[in-house]
């Protein structure tokens, strides 16, 4: 019997749910005549709009506004009265198992690596060396669907594109320029490279490249992307800050290249089709979070002692912080100078 309503559980960070949607596409494909829900935290909660195999979305303040076991049984009931089905669960948190569970929902799949399995009614075997977006696929047990419809996709409004030709137009960026966006910034600072190299380099692209350098990120970022350029002769363009997550995808759509630490920014080209040269420092590439595109990149040291985490850390375990102080300006100029020139 095909379930009415599917509800799928992705409450961890932007680029988690960046890579589930291929799940909801291809939930959507298995089952053409259900209601696909989704569940996700308020950071997120933009980037799955205008998504068309989505039926809506159930935010979950679980850090702030709904923390706590009271407002977590309060949305267990919601969602139970919500009448599903069917639950995919590819976050391995024992939270998301037990909300599915307590939310009584007859089938709950997730992988058997989460630490709430025993709640599941099915487990699917976590392969570890798996890209992310193909081993939440898994979780169907059904034929890997076509290359293309493993990438991650995203859907910005019109509104979201037209704000980014209005800053575009403010800053006098024109339709024939040629442009790179750096994301420099990451959550854990094992994933940073350093800034002063990430100057070095927009510095080397505008001027042997005459490319435009547009810094992107989050709120967060932004100071990090300010101390970059102030440090530079050729001022770089700042858009950390400026956009929400659909208008950096939006923004990212313009860009030739994208140069970013294993971060978000990283999976929203992939959904984007932008190639991207990615660094990989505390954590690499086998975890499954390596950027899928044909003509991506990932530029890294094999050390001892990576990885020292699959999230990264706030400091280097060993003191040393090799696997990123190793990492020269020239090799990744050279490495997004040639992505660049094969994408003009």
């Amino acid at each position: 019997m095909n379930p009415q309503k599917i509800f799928i559980i992705q409450t961890a960070f932007l680029g988690d749910v960046v890579l589930t949607t291929p799940l909801i596409k291809a939930v959507k494909r298995k089952y053409p005549h259900s209601k696909i829900f989704f569940l996700l935290i308020p950071q997120t909660k933009e980037l799955l709009q205008n998504n068309p195999d989505l039926d809506g979305v159930i935010v979950y303040d679980k850090k702030n506004k709904e923390k706590g076991v009271s407002s977590f049984l309060a949305l267990a009931k919601k969602i139970r009265a919500s009448g599903f089905d069917l639950a995919f669960i590819p976050h391995r948190s024992f939270r998301s198992a037990l909300l599915a569970y307590l939310a009584r929902i007859p089938q709950r799949i997730g992988f058997d690596k989460s630490s709430g399995a025993f709640l599941f009614t099915q487990k699917i075997k976590y392969i570890q060396n798996q890209p992310e977006s193909k081993r939440n696929l898994s979780l169907l047990e059904t034929d890997m669907p076509p290359e293309n419809d493993c990438l991650p996709e995203l859907f910005p409004s019109e509104d979201d594109f037209k704000y980014i030709e209005e800053l575009f137009i403010s800053w006098d960026v024109k339709k024939e320029d040629k442009i790179v966006g750096i994301a420099p910034g990451s959550v854990w600072n094992t994933k940073r490279w350093l800034p002063e190299r990430f100057g070095e380099v927009a510095e080397s692209l505008i001027e042997k490249l005459g490319v435009k350098v547009i810094f992107t990120g989050g709120k967060e970022d932004e100071k990090l992307c300010l101390e970059i350029a102030s440090n530079m002769k050729s001022k770089p363009l700042i858009a950390a800050g400026k956009t929400s997550p659909l208008q950096s995808a939006a923004l990212i759509s313009r860009c030739h290249v994208i140069l970013s630490n294993d971060t978000a920014p990283m999976h929203i080209a992939v959904a984007m089709r932008v190639p991207v040269v990615a660094i990989f420092g505390s954590t690499i590439p086998e975890f499954g979070f390596a950027p899928t595109g044909k003509n991506d990149v990932v530029i890294q040291k094999k050390l001892y002692c990576r990885p020292c985490g699959i999230h990264g850390r706030k400091k280097c375990p060993e003191k040393h912080f090799r696997c990123m102080k190793e990492i020269t300006a020239a090799e990744v100029f050279e490495g997004v100078a040639k992505v660049w020139s094969a994408n003009l």
